[in-house]
């Protein structure tokens, strides 16, 4: 059956079982390149197909009750590449966040943004306090975008800000544990990923989310970002609802574990 005629029948599928959609989808945006050589494309134009990617994943996670989703937009190892690449890059943002800030404020979307600032331009930090800001109230979907971001470089800022917390004996170097380390990291607060979702068909996890993801189930489909959409956000997710999550314990364990932390509760 083509990928079109499975809709309604993937729709109906979730919306029959809802408390098995993941609290917190993490998606690794890749292809964007790709998608556009392999169309005779400067891959700029790739990038700004990419965007609509995003505003049609915002809105597809909202429709299926996602309550976090995190994206993966510019990694700390992205300042290898073309300078003007980059500063197509951090265009796009900017008019992403001018753009559309007011609509995912009315659609009552909370964004957070992860990453460090260092080496971003002072207009564009504005901006990201500005999307922040406005929208820290909103009670929605949570929208997470991990900017200048990579998580070797999150786990060791961590690390030197809990250093200096048993330096200034604000906690005992005895008494710290995963859950206190985790509150020192960006994503202190957000619950960890249930799925993550990779496009382009590459399969590895490239400096993402590294400490959250310890029990993520993972779904790398060959879609180039471009044209990604909710059939397949839909699809990655009736694949992650057939996994038999066990969080390193067995069957009856994991279900008790799950049970406890309330993560499918309607």
């Amino acid at each position: 059956m083509s990928e079109q005629g499975n809709k309604p029948e993937i729709t109906e599928t979730l919306n029959s079982g809802s408390r098995d959609i993941p609290e917190h989808v993490a998606i690794i945006m890749d292809g964007n390149g790709r998608w556009a050589s392999s169309r005779g494309l400067p891959r700029f134009e790739g990038h700004r197909r990419g965007v609509e990617s995003v505003r049609r994943t915002v809105k597809a996670s909202i429709e299926i009750g996602i309550k976090n989703l995190t994206i993966f937009s510019f990694s700390a190892e992205n300042w290898s590449r073309p300078a003007a690449e980059i500063m197509e890059l951090m265009g796009l943002l900017k008019r992403f966040i001018r753009h559309d800030l007011a609509d995912l404020h009315e659609q009552n979307v909370k964004i957070l943004i992860i990453g460090e600032r260092e080496n971003l331009s002072k207009d564009l930090c504005v901006l990201l306090d500005e999307a922040t800001g406005l929208t820290f109230a909103n009670t929605g979907l949570i929208l997470t975008v991990a900017f200048n971001y990579g998580g070797r470089q999150e786990i060791l800022r961590a690390a030197q800000a809990m250093a200096r917390a048993v330096e200034l004996k604000k906690i005992n170097v005895n008494s710290i544990t995963t859950d206190i380390f985790a509150d020192f990291l960006d994503t202190a607060g957000t619950p960890e990923p249930d799925l993550v979702i990779r496009t382009s068909g590459e399969q590895r996890i490239s400096n993402f989310l590294l400490w959250q993801c310890a029990y993520s189930e993972f779904v790398f489909l060959p879609v180039l970002w471009p044209d990604f959409d909710k059939s397949h956000l839909e699809k990655a997710i009736l694949e992650y609802r057939n996994r038999e999550r066990r969080f390193g314990g067995l069957h009856h364990q994991a279900s008790a574990k799950i049970a406890s932390l309330g993560r499918f509760s309607a």
